[in-house]
């Protein structure tokens, strides 16, 4: 119910409160402001649209289009909001004068002008694919150091092309990984731009094996739809599953938490090897230490994707970003080298981690 509550009658007290203040800062007829109005909240339904799957049947340019201007929606009505609560504050504290909220066009365009800034950077920083760097040691044998890109949080789809994969394609190639890992939520949601663009044909030129555990995302996809594209695009997924590379290191992927019959993580998986967790969804840290797995890779939670949304998932996770340890178990959650939705990035970056693993023995 709370979450309910979130998603449903908080976005419409925000357009109605956004709507208010617009209706009285715009010195123009009631017309237009009607129409200015109705734009907004036209542009915000195409959300649910989204969320609801009724793209799935328009041309495949005319549906990436509504879904970008629907998900975009959310986060520039959220920024709306914070603008107009904080000049409300400053007036109630005497700090904001009231002509700067009642008909006064000057005002509108320059509010206009910070919200468009924002998002101009907002979407030049999550073009902006920033290499993370990670060394990673261990005291068991290995036959040699090992470079590995780790990803998450891809979310292809709509508005993730296959352009944009390709673009990412060519900077894991780049790094010359001796294996890639992906944490999750490969698939946005719908796989029909996937099929129509033949994507998996990206993933065929990777120059190393590729293993995967589901996302939350790849359960909205629909799981066969998810694991046939997986086959296609030569993804090693692993389901409550391992994997063995030179008899040195294991790679262990989770299903995903939506999967309330998920198999217990089982200190009996770790043996000698170096083992790493593929695990999307970074909850229950304390399991993956007492299982005595060398190192976990989650994603999901985006940081938010956009500030103050960071402060939340901050909140609700032990590790919501960044490296992390319990013991001797190390953690990295990615805030994801993709998206969903709204393609901003605020107080939050995309990212792909290089990680190296070598032996201090």
């Amino acid at each position: 119910m709370i979450w309910m509550f979130i998603f449903m009658v908080l976005p419409i007290v925000a357009i109605a409160y956004v709507a208010w203040h617009i209706w009285v800062l715009l010195p123009v007829a009631a017309l237009w402001k009607a129409l200015i109005i109705a734009l907004g909240v036209g542009s915000f339904s195409l959300l649910f649209l989204s969320v609801a799957r009724k793209f799935d049947s328009l041309p495949l340019t005319v549906a990436q289009v509504a879904y970008d201007i629907g998900t975009s929606s959310l986060i520039v009505l959220l920024y709306i909001f914070m603008l107009f609560l904080v000049l409300d504050l400053g007036r109630l504290v005497h700090l904001v004068p009231r002509s700067w909220l009642f008909a006064n066009g000057t005002a509108a365009a320059v509010y206009l002008a910070v919200i468009v800034a924002i998002f101009v950077y907002g979407n030049i920083k999550y073009n902006n694919k920033v290499r993370v760097a990670l060394e990673l040691t261990t005291d068991k044998p290995l036959k040699k150091d090992y470079r590995v890109v780790m990803l998450s949080d891809l979310h292809i789809g709509y508005h993730n092309t296959r352009s944009e994969l390709a673009r990412w394609v060519d900077l894991i190639n780049a790094e010359q990984p001796d294996f890639i890992v992906i944490a999750g939520d490969i698939i946005d949601g719908s796989m029909r731009p996937l099929i129509e663009e033949r994507m998996h044909e990206e993933f065929l030129r990777l120059k190393a094996p590729v293993y995967a555990c589901l996302g939350n995302h790849e359960y909205y996809a629909g799981t066969p739809e998810a694991q046939q594209f997986y086959r296609d695009a030569h993804i090693h997924l692993l389901i409550d599953s391992e994997a063995t590379i030179d008899s040195c290191i294991t790679i262990i992927g989770r299903d995903d938490r939506t999967n309330r019959r998920r198999k217990p993580l089982k200190a009996s998986s770790v043996g000698e090897a170096f083992t790493i967790l593929l695990d999307h969804q970074p909850y229950d840290l304390d399991r993956t230490e007492a299982a005595g797995i060398d190192f976990q890779l989650s994603g999901h939670t985006h940081r938010g994707q956009v500030w103050p949304a960071s402060w939340v998932t901050d909140a609700i996770y032990e590790c919501s970003w960044g490296s992390h340890q319990r013991g001797n178990t190390r953690y990295y959650v990615s805030s994801g080298i993709g998206i969903w939705g709204g393609k901003f990035r605020i107080g939050t970056q995309s990212e792909y981690v290089v990680a190296t693993i070598s032996s201090d023995k």
